[in-house]
């Protein structure tokens, strides 16, 4: 394992590091010691290593991210994972605002609570929330799944389009066209599926989730009619 301490080394040097691996080195263990809330770190990075920070983070921890595993052993701060195009990004801890933003692809675990517009445009994302979510989260996702084992606060959802919503506690209120749905089979395997992947298969069981999406009822143009756009 390579280890990095960014208190010593700084955060240009570690990102460029990092850019500079692309895949083609045997160096694909990384540990960051002394993180000290910093932003910004390991951002934009597209190869297939493992970062861990020992620590808490500062705005948009693992951004843009193709390709690595991140863990954060402790929380971050707002748009942690945000564009998130592929590979997975874990925190054990807390996460701020807007954690997940417009991510395309990928998986986002959040071992802790996550705070206001969580997944907030999601495009293809997976992410699972242990704890509770807060308000405005999944505002306008378009597609991907959110997981969450706690609560969610206000207007869930609200103008979304295709994402699916997974809850397993209470909602405080539903936003604009978002509606409960019915559970099927397909749904339950899925669910099964991204509670696994999020390490919390040992939390919940699929059964106990309630799903929620889009009623359709605030498009420019149907839904059936999608491809002729």
């Amino acid at each position: 394992m390579q280890t990095f301490d960014l208190s010593a080394q700084g955060l240009r040097a570690l990102n460029s590091t990092l850019h500079g691996l692309k895949g083609q080195t045997n160096m694909t263990s990384w540990e960051i010691i002394n993180p000290k809330g910093a932003h910004a770190i390991a951002v934009g990075l597209d190869a297939p290593v493992d970062v861990t920070v020992r620590g808490s983070t500062g705005y948009y921890c693992a951004g843009m991210n193709k390709q690595a595993t991140v863990r954060v052993k402790g929380s971050a701060g707002p748009g942690v994972a945000e564009n998130m195009m592929s590979g997975t990004v874990i925190i054990d801890g807390d996460a701020s605002q807007y954690a997940g933003a417009t991510g395309r692809g990928g998986l986002l675990v959040i071992k802790g609570n996550a705070s206001s517009r969580c997944g907030i445009s999601m495009k293809g994302i997976d992410i699972v929330v242990h704890g509770n979510i807060g308000h405005m989260s999944a505002f306008m996702a378009q597609s991907g799944n959110m997981v969450v084992l706690g609560d969610a606060g206000e207007a869930l959802g609200d103008s979304l389009y295709e994402a699916r919503l997974f809850v397993r506690g209470s909602v405080k209120s539903l936003g604009a066209d978002c509606i409960e749905k019915e559970m099927r089979p397909e749904h339950l395997a899925l669910l099964a599926d991204l509670l696994k992947r999020g390490e919390a298969d040992h939390l919940a069981k699929p059964e106990e989730f309630k799903r929620y999406g889009s009623a359709r009822k605030l498009y420019t143009f149907n839904i059936d009619n999608a491809s002729s756009y």
